[in-house]
């Protein structure tokens, strides 16, 4: 592990715990055990820290949408898919998803256009699969902007609950999630 990504992931746990505006540069340095002025040697500014930690997520789930979209399967197959890379990383990253969840807004520049692009495109891109699942009857017809809503609270706010319940396993979790946003909790007559 290089020098930098130490930095990157102990300014995960640190931003998780306190949050990016609680977390200065010498608590940064204190827990790495490094004077703060050589922390500049590997990173350029704390909101350098943030857009890596932000944007590597952000690309993460626009690499991911472009291989479910790029399936020649329904909506319901390409939702599962969604859900399925949101729980993966909520499991395997959590820190990275709380901080992208609470701390995207104290981006700057460049990295903050950056990140709205690709969320407002990832939006988007569920939209459609959305979309196209009601008009193939795959899904009940409801309003498209809260079934957005509802799959994404859900989905981005997992990491809070899941941290709690390290007694499901990835596929219990994955399976319930899927079958519950999915197929609702009512049952069909």
């Amino acid at each position: 592990m290089t020098r930098k990504q130490e930095i990157i992931d102990t300014a995960k746990t640190l931003f998780r715990e306190r949050g990016y505006k609680s977390v200065s540069m010498r608590d940064l340095a204190k827990v790495i055990d490094f004077k703060a002025a050589s922390l500049y040697n590997h990173i350029s500014s704390k909101e350098e820290i943030l857009a890596e930690i932000v944007l590597d997520v952000a690309r993460y789930f626009t690499h991911e949408m472009n291989i479910i979209k790029s399936l020649n399967v329904d909506a319901k197959t390409q939702l599962e898919g969604v859900i399925k890379h949101h729980v993966d990383l909520t499991i395997n990253n959590p820190e990275a998803i709380a901080i992208l969840n609470n701390d995207w807004m104290h981006l700057e520049g460049k990295h903050l256009e950056d990140f709205k692009m690709m969320r407002d495109t990832y939006e988007n891109d569920l939209r459609s699969i959305i979309t196209q699942g009601i008009e193939h009857k795959e899904i009940a017809f409801q309003n498209i902007d809260i079934i957005l809503f509802s799959l994404l609270s859900t989905l981005r706010t997992l990491h809070l609950w899941y941290r709690k319940r390290s007694d499901l396993s990835e596929n219990d979790l994955k399976k319930d999630i899927t079958d519950i946003l999915l197929k609702g909790i009512l049952v069909k007559s």
